[in-house]
């Protein structure tokens, strides 16, 4: 069983704050940026959420073998991953606040496990269950962030449309 990835976060943030020793106080254009940042990213992963509730399939990262609809719809449609996204986003977001370099290094930590631990786990679970659908969807959309998910996510760009 994996760790749910929010407790993972929760423990890059702390690691965040610890390795920032003296962080500075951001200026006003930095928190401003910061808090951009993270309203953006909650943002994101709460409405990527609210998609799994709305399709009535699992939130629960532990156990992929229990989703029961493929949801590729809404935020799903420009990254494979957004909750995942929304969470990296908000320790970007807080080492952009803490104005340390060293907040940094959990960011890094975060992504890679979530890639390579968390996010495998889910594609083979997923590709078992929903065989070559998941298969079409994963050669569409990206893990994270592309130039797919750009074109994706600017009305009428790569379709096209006007």
């Amino acid at each position: 069983m994996l760790v749910p990835p929010p407790v993972v976060a929760l423990g890059a943030t702390v690691a965040q704050r610890a390795l920032a020793r003296h962080p500075d106080r951001p200026g006003a254009l930095r928190a401003t940026a910061a808090a951009t940042m993270a309203v953006g990213s909650v943002a994101l992963a709460v409405t990527a959420a609210r998609s799994f509730r709305r399709a009535g399939t699992t939130l629960a990262p532990e156990d992929p073998g229990q989703a029961s609809v493929l949801v590729t719809t809404g935020p799903h449609a420009v990254s494979r991953n957004p909750m995942y996204l929304g969470l990296t986003g908000v320790l970007v977001a807080n080492a952009i606040r803490l104005r340390s370099w060293t907040a940094w290094v959990p960011v890094a930590a975060f992504v890679a496990f979530i890639d390579r631990i968390q996010i495998r786990a889910e594609e083979a679970a997923l590709l078992g269950r929903f065989g070559a659908d998941y298969e079409t969807y994963r050669t569409r959309v990206p893990r994270w962030l592309d130039r797919r998910s750009l074109a994706r996510a600017t009305p009428g760009a790569g379709s096209g449309g006007r």
